[in-house]
Formats: C-alpha cells, structure tokens, sequence
C-alpha cells in the first residue's frame, strides 16, 4: 500500500499558515477545526510544519500564552516528507524513527496533502481487516475433497 492510497481516501483538505502568522492565530484556527497540524507555506512551497508539540512548547517556555509569537520561531523547518509513491511501511518507520505525529506529501515541491500516524495505522489495520476477511471467505470456499480409497472405512 502506498501514501496515494491514504490520500485517496482520506481526501484532499489542508490547512495552511504562513510563517509570519501570529501563533495564537494559527492556534485558533487548530482548535477551531479539530486538526493537530497546519503545514507552514511560503510563496507557494512548504517551509515548515507546526504541530501541537510545538504549539505546547511555545507555551509553556511564554509562561502559558502564545504573547506575540509568531510561527517561524516555533515551527520545525525541517519536516519529515514522503512523496504519494512511497509504501506506507516506509512512511510508518520514519514516522516512528523520528516520532512524527504528521508528515507532508510532496509531489516534486507540490502539497498534495498531509497524513497522520493515526492516518497510517488506520490504514494498516484497514489492510489487515481486508486481508483477513479474503483469507476467512478463502477457507470457508475451501472444496470438499473426497478422501482417497485407502483412507476410506471398511464395512
């Protein structure tokens, strides 16, 4: 399975900020749409990536507010990325490898969506749930084979 099939699914909505963003904007707009990253655009191309991670970082060392931070001083400017074609097992190690929560997809340097661990696992577990109906309905429509003469009973 590959990251176009997570995308195909999952469709194609993103939410964006810029990196000169008020922080507490970009927060709101996190909170309002029940989403736990906003990809970090400028002048058409991925900069960066905020993440709750770095939003409660940013607070806690403002003394619990955003003050007037903005998002480039926040934002990690080196996100992971993956393009549509690579295999979601790939994309499940880096992930983990670097403890990634959310990770861009890039077509050369086209946004084409941003996907979740949550995103992979369900993905996964999606798979999984196929594959074992298939192989349940397999054995079920398994043919009856006759047994042999030699193992047949005597009377």
């Amino acid at each position: 399975m590959k990251v176009v099939d997570i995308l195909r699914v999952k469709g194609g909505t993103l939410f964006t900020v810029t990196p000169e963003e008020p922080l507490g904007q970009a927060v709101e707009t996190m909170a309002g749409r029940d989403i736990g990253s906003l990809v970090v655009m400028e002048h058409g191309e991925l900069v960066g990536m905020l993440t709750f991670r770095e939003v409660i970082q940013a607070i806690v060392k403002n003394g619990g507010s955003t003050g007037a931070t903005i998002v480039r001083s926040v934002m990690d400017d080196h996100p992971l990325t993956c393009t549509p074609d690579t295999e979601v097992d790939e994309v499940r190690r880096m992930m983990l490898g670097r403890h990634a929560r959310y990770m861009p997809v890039l077509n050369g340097r086209t946004l084409m969506g941003v996907i979740s661990f949550y995103d992979v696992a369900k993905a996964v577990v999606d798979g999984q749930d196929f594959e074992n109906r298939m192989l349940k309905a397999y054995i079920r429509d398994w043919p009856v084979e006759e047994p042999a003469p030699e193992d047949q009973p005597k009377h």
